[in-house]
């Protein structure tokens, strides 16, 4: 390790502040990484943080993408919204 001699009390503070500003950055950037290469391919997440989409985000996305049309689309979407064990009008 090389000591440097005759540096001020000013140069050690400044070099300490360096070395921890330095480790500070390093830290950050691997959290934001890490949370980066967790997050998923960018399908937003389901209420209750599940981290899967609802069914109805999943129609619409079959809907934006045209695998079905809009009338299918707002059937299966009132098909949805009525939910179990209700009786269809």
């Amino acid at each position: 390790m090389f000591w440097f001699h005759g540096v001020p009390g000013w140069g050690w503070f400044a070099m300490s502040l360096g070395t921890l500003f330095f480790w500070v950055l390093l830290i950050a950037a691997g959290i934001l990484l890490a949370r980066v290469l967790t997050r998923g391919a960018g399908h937003s997440q389901a209420p209750g943080g599940t981290g899967r989409p609802t069914p109805e985000q999943l129609l619409a996305e079959r809907f934006a993408r045209g695998e079905i049309d809009e009338d299918e689309y707002r059937r299966r979407l009132s098909v949805l919204r009525q939910g179990p064990g209700r009786p269809e009008r």
